[in-house]
């Protein structure tokens, strides 16, 4: 299956149209579906993982049921308790770091470093968090998760909330990485943009990038990421 992300321009502004991304390796093929802001679905043949659900429960009808929902950290914006009451199966695997577990009252605790394997896929918790004075306490160090998932060959990224730390520019064989990039509360187009040149994934996809005063500018970082030719960034519609 060919798909690929598609930018039109209406009255010179670009618009992102919403199309999924499809990965095939060996015997498997895997989907990327975007669902808002941080929240997305990896789609794939013998496995369909949650990211950080939130909204409304309408957002995943068309969605396989979760087999592993995973929650970065405790804010609003990528925890959501009462969703993830409906959207979970009796066979749904939660995973997520202390202060989700704590609230939920069931599910697996996973810290940064730590790593697991179910049914084939493999889980690790990279450490995510603040490193810039003034935003320390946005995302305090040993707090959030972001997670590198394996399934079959493929190696994929979510950055969580985090600025461009040692942890993720030492990430190695990354085949896909989901970025975040706002300000104050995360990092900047060029502190991740530098990470991303650091880290070399294969594709990169910006995610998170909602600030108070608008969007960070993912055309930029298109542009400083790109510096790279073996470095594609693809773009998928997070935001209507």
């Amino acid at each position: 299956m060919k798909n690929f992300a598609r930018m039109i321009f209406l009255l010179g502004v670009p618009i992102m149209l919403n199309v999924n991304i499809s990965a095939k390796g060996e015997k498997m093929e895997m989907n990327f579906i975007p669902v808002s802001h941080a929240s997305f679905v990896i789609a794939a043949d013998s496995v369909t993982i949650y990211v950080d659900p939130t909204g409304d429960a309408s957002s995943y009808a068309k969605i396989k049921a979760p087999d592993i929902i995973l929650v970065t950290h405790a804010h609003f914006d990528h925890f959501d308790k009462g969703l993830i009451a409906k959207l979970k199966q009796p066979k749904t695997v939660i995973i997520g770091p202390k202060e989700v577990i704590g609230p939920l009252s069931y599910g697996e605790l996973l810290n940064n470093g730590d790593k697991k394997t179910l049914g084939g896929v493999g889980i690790e918790a990279i450490p995510a968090h603040n490193t810039t004075p003034g935003r320390l306490q946005n995302h305090p160090k040993g707090v959030g998760n972001g997670y590198v998932v394996t399934i079959g060959n493929e190696r994929i990224y979510i950055s969580g909330d985090t600025e461009d730390i040692p942890e993720m520019r030492n990430l190695k064989n990354i085949d896909y990485a989901f970025v975040c990039m706002n300000l104050p509360f995360t990092m900047s187009v060029e502190q991740a943009a530098s990470a991303v040149l650091e880290f070399k994934p294969k594709v990169v996809f910006p995610y998170h990038y909602r600030q108070g005063n608008g969007f960070s500018d993912i055309n930029k970082f298109k542009q400083l990421a790109s510096q790279d030719k073996n470095i594609e960034v693809r773009f998928l519609k997070w935001y209507k």
